[in-house]
């Protein structure tokens, strides 16, 4: 008669695991920051006059679920991965996109253009507070990461004067600055999963030293 599984289980040995915890789990980098600069980019396009202002809409779908939610995803997944410094920037930058949506649709309307104004700079300042320490913490991350950031964090700086300022030719170097920001980190994405794919290093990162 054939064993039940409950009897296989106390009859055969503990089988003990010797592989760390998390090594069945892909990195969530590559996945987070494709969601990341997809959706910089289509905002910096209109940001940099590009596109028409008029268009700005089609990057809310794109702030709620890959930008937002997706990045917010990769980085609960780097939690697990035990990644600080991968959790806090996917977890936040998520955070940052979903914001901006519900800001655009819901909050910006209902405001005066004086008002508008202030509460769009203040928030853009916040953010460039948050860049610019996480930009320090990803010198010790890859060259990759550490330059979406350094990139990132001039993208905030100049939005935050411009609309402080009211200077639209400011807002307008502030987008070219994002899609800088957008390329570099499609880049760093890219990276990540075709060296992960080949299973070697096919496009370089320039990982830091071990810590």
């Amino acid at each position: 008669m054939a064993e039940t599984v409950f009897e296989r289980s106390v009859s055969e040995p503990l089988q003990v695991r010797t592989e760390p915890p998390t090594d069945h789990i892909a990195d969530p980098g590559p996945l987070g920051l494709a969601g990341f600069a997809m959706t910089t980019f289509v905002l910096s396009c209109v940001n940099a006059g590009l596109v028409a202002k008029a268009i700005e809409p089609v990057v809310l779908p794109l702030a709620l679920f890959y930008g937002g939610l997706v990045q917010l995803l990769a980085g609960m997944w780097e939690f697990r991965k035990a990644n600080t410094f991968g959790a806090l920037a996917f977890s936040s930058y998520g955070a940052f996109w979903l914001s901006f949506a519900a800001y655009v649709k819901f909050i910006a309307p209902g405001l005066p253009a004086a008002a508008a104004t202030s509460a769009t700079g203040l928030f853009l300042l916040a953010w460039t507070i948050f860049t610019a320490y996480m930009a320090v913490a990803s010198l010790r991350v890859s060259g990759a990461v550490a330059a979406v950031l350094i990139a990132l964090l001039a993208t905030f700086a100049l939005l935050t004067i411009g609309t402080y300022s009211g200077d639209a030719s400011i807002t307008n170097i502030g987008g070219y600055a994002g899609i800088v920001t957008a390329g570099l980190a499609w880049y760093a994405s890219f990276a990540g999963v075709t060296n992960a794919t080949f299973k070697k290093t096919v496009l370089p990162v320039l990982p830091t030293a071990a810590r």
